[in-house]
Order: structure tokens, then sequence, then C-alpha cells
């Protein structure tokens, strides 16, 4: 066990190594994928600005409207449920931190008022939600409530009520909220699964503090994932729209012809026209039936931090490390880190390995793994089946709980 320690620890230093020179690349922006905590979707995000344990689809019409018979059905959509459309506003107070030798005695007793003391500012955001239940269960981002002190819902009608955040996902940036009222005008869930490209879509939020605003357009693509769109961090694969989606938003729905909620509009890619992402509605009905049920969401988690495998990639790897290394295929996704005391290194996955397959799954990209772990249960073994210096070596990895940070 000591030799087997001794050479584990020396693949890890070689492959952080290389690791580091991944991320330096330009060529590789964007493609090296951390399975471990969450953050913001930094400059891509948007900026923000109990009932049964089941999320209820109130059906409030037999209407349907139909977009290409007429020519005024976004008006018959905003009509119909444009009032379960809120506005959220939130504030946090941060507390800036000083370095910890000024808070030594001895200074202090010298300096006294002279050194630095941490301060405390309001940090204030905005964003949409939309009502699904009639006594105040509310739907938004996670990044719209995160670490909120207060939450204010306005409703359409001009009503505003304080909210309690009863769950929030940061994994796929959906929370669910609750106001202290009844008889609330609800939004219809709808199903994402069989959208196509070119479906008529429309999405009402409170951009850039302009209330109610309505903007329309087309689903784009579907099953964009978080990799895709610079969202490593989130496990998502999104649907793109055309539709207008500025700052503000973030936790609005996306509807179709019939006014049913089909996604949660949640990232934009600063500077670019015409592409807006929204969760799909199918995701945003199972993280909040979970949040609704136990107050959060355990996603199962490996610890690797990982990059689809390419003849370019392995030319890299062997040009750098020449013959320490010894890889012999030119696809699967090769684990450039493995996080220290998680599931994968108690599994036995080394840095420097790359996965083949995982239960008899072929996998070629790092999507993939994403999928399969995400789909998995924490504490029953997956069977992966990894390239290591050229030989084939199976190993049995069971997911644990992906470990929660606080973002305050």
């Amino acid at each position: 066990m000591v030799n087997d320690r001794q050479r584990t620890e020396s693949a890890d230093v070689s492959m952080e190594e290389f690791g580091h020179l991944l991320k330096r690349s330009i060529l590789m922006t964007g493609l090296i994928v951390l399975v471990t905590g969450c953050s913001n979707l930094n400059s891509r995000n948007l900026t923000p600005q109990k009932i049964n344990p089941q999320v209820e689809s109130t059906t409030q019409s037999n209407t349907v409207v139909v977009a290409g018979g007429d020519p005024n059905f976004i008006v018959q959509v905003v009509q119909k449920v444009g009032s379960a459309v809120v506005r959220i506003d939130s504030a946090r107070t941060v507390t800036s931190q000083i370095p910890e030798e000024f808070s030594d005695p001895f200074l202090r007793r010298f300096f006294g008022d002279a050194l630095p003391r941490p301060e405390q500012r309001v940090e204030r955001g905005s964003g949409s939600g939309f009502i699904i239940n009639a006594s105040g269960q509310i739907l938004t981002n996670s990044h719209v409530v995160d670490g909120a002190d207060q939450v204010t819902v306005t409703l359409k009608d001009g009503r505003s009520f304080d909210g309690k955040v009863l769950g929030e996902d940061a994994v796929t940036d959906v929370a669910v909220i609750q106001i202290n009222a009844q008889n609330l005008p609800t939004l219809t869930l709808g199903n994402s699964s069989d959208l196509q490209p070119g479906e008529a879509v429309i999405a009402i939020g409170n951009p850039l503090g302009l209330n109610n605003t309505v903007t329309s357009g087309i689903i784009s693509a579907t099953d964009r994932s978080s990799t895709d769109i610079g969202a490593s961090d989130k496990r998502v694969d999104y649907l793109q729209t055309d539709a207008a989606i500025n700052p503000g938003n973030s936790g609005g729905p996306l509807l179709n012809a019939r006014g049913e909620a089909i996604g949660m509009n949640t990232a934009i890619i600063q500077g670019a026209q015409g592409l807006g992402f929204a969760i799909p509605i199918n995701t945003v009905k199972k993280i909040a039936q979970e949040l609704i049920a136990n107050g959060r969401v355990d996603h199962p988690y490996l610890g690797v931090e990982m990059i689809t495998l390419t003849p370019e990639i392995k030319d890299r790897i062997v040009g750098r490390f020449g013959d320490r290394v010894n890889i012999i295929t030119d696809k699967g996704v090769f684990l450039v880190r493995i996080v220290p005391q998680s599931p994968a290194a108690r599994g036995g996955l080394r840095a420097g390995d790359i996965i083949k397959s995982i239960n008899k799954q072929s996998i070629t990209k790092v999507e993939e793994v994403q999928k399969i772990v995400e789909n998995s249960q924490i504490g029953t073994p997956l069977t992966i089946e990894v390239e290591r210096n050229g030989t084939t070596v199976n190993l049995a990895v069971e997911p644990g709980p992906l470990p929660i940070r606080s973002r305050r």
C-alpha cells in the first residue's frame, strides 16, 4: 500500500502540472470540467438583480391558442397568464474581510482606529418568478435569491409580500419561494421533453427593472449542455431561444403558444444577440418537488476534473510528458485532477486515467460522464473502465453527495 500511494501521489504531481498547462492554454479555454462544487455563471449569467410535496399544475382554461392560426396569439397568452409572473427583489448584507494580521491585539493597541476594520454593505438585485400554486408558491432562479437576507415579491397588480426561500439548488439554479397569500393566479407547467427547434415561445419578466415585459421568438435549439454555454459547474441541458432575454428576466417563464411554462429563463451570453437559455421545465419540476419536500437536493458527486480527449489533446500530453505517459486511445475522458478525499479518490481513480466506459456505456465526452453521474444513486457503485498507462483497469466508484458550499 505504501508503494501504491507513492505512485499515486507522483502521478498526481505530474498530471497537476499538465492540468495547469491546459488551463493556461488558449486552445483549451472552456473545456475543463470540474465535477464538484458550484458557483455562479460568472460573466454569462443573468444578474439577479408548504404545499404538498408535489408541484401543482393548474389548468386555467380549455382554450388552446394556436400560433399559426391567430396573429394575436401572444396577446391571448399574456392576458391569460401574465398576472402569474412576479418581480423578485432581494437584498443581502456582505461583510468585507480584512487581513488576519490586522486583528492582532498588539497592533490594535498601538494603531487603534488607524487600522482597517470590517465593513458591511448591502447588495441588491432583482429578477423574475412565476406562481405555481394559488396559496403562494413561486419558482425562480437560485442566483436571484442566493444568500438573501430579505426577499420581496411584487405581483402584477402592485401588491408586495415578504418571501421565504423554501429551498434553493445552485447546481441546477432553481429555487422555491413561499409568500403568505391565497387565491393567486397560477401558471400551468407544460412538458419540455418533446420540444422542437422552431416552436414559438414567449418570455415574460422584469428585465432591467422594466416590469411585465413581453418578448417572443422561437426555440432555437434543445439540449445545449452546460459546457456549451460556459456554465460547466451546472448540471442542466438548456433550451436555447432567440426571444430577447436580459438581466432581470432570470427566473421568469418561457411559455409555449398555449401559455404553458416550458422553461425557466436563466442565462445569456454577454455581447451576443438572440442567444438566451432556459432550464427545461421538466428539470425545474423535479428539482422543485425535492426542494418543497426536503429543502435541498442531494446530487451525486465523484470529484474529478476532466476534459474530453481528442487527438490534439493527446498530442499535447505526449509532447509535454513524453515517456512518462503511455496513451493508446485518442477517445475518452481524461482525468486532469482528482479531488482529495473525494469518492473518486476513495474509489481508486487517478489523475491521468482515461475513462472509457461507465456501467458498460461507452464514454467519449465529459457531458456523458456528467449525465451518468447525475442520474446515478448516491452510494450505488458505478463500474468505471479506465485506461491507465496503456492498460485497462476496472474500478467500482460510489458517488457521494455533492458538498454544499456557502456562497456568502
